[in-house]
């Protein structure tokens, strides 16, 4: 099972929905502004992981994140077999 932080108001995660919907078996989404629990779990992994160095330095959440079942943590939807959104210009993630 892969857990997906992210927010209902990302575009980016926004975009992963239809590509989750009926998968549940896979993937587990998780809005991190659902629950106060579901910011502190994905804060904890933020800021523990340097998976989001650059997401950081740059001021970006680092929404969405991917946690494998292994406890591996990507911000990279295809290292999860998922697609990432079209970026037709620089927008604030």
């Amino acid at each position: 099972m892969i857990k997906i932080y992210g927010m209902d108001t990302c575009p980016d995660c926004s975009y992963l929905f239809d590509q989750i919907r009926g998968r549940e078996d896979e993937f587990e989404y998780i809005s991190i502004g659902e629950h106060v629990r579901n910011l502190k779990e994905f804060l904890r992994i933020r800021d523990n992981s340097p998976v989001f160095d650059d997401c950081k330095a740059s001021g970006y959440a680092g929404i969405p994140c991917f946690v494998s079942g292994d406890g591996s943590v990507t911000i990279v939807p295809e290292e999860v077999g998922l697609q990432s959104r079209p970026q037709d210009v620089e927008e604030s993630k």
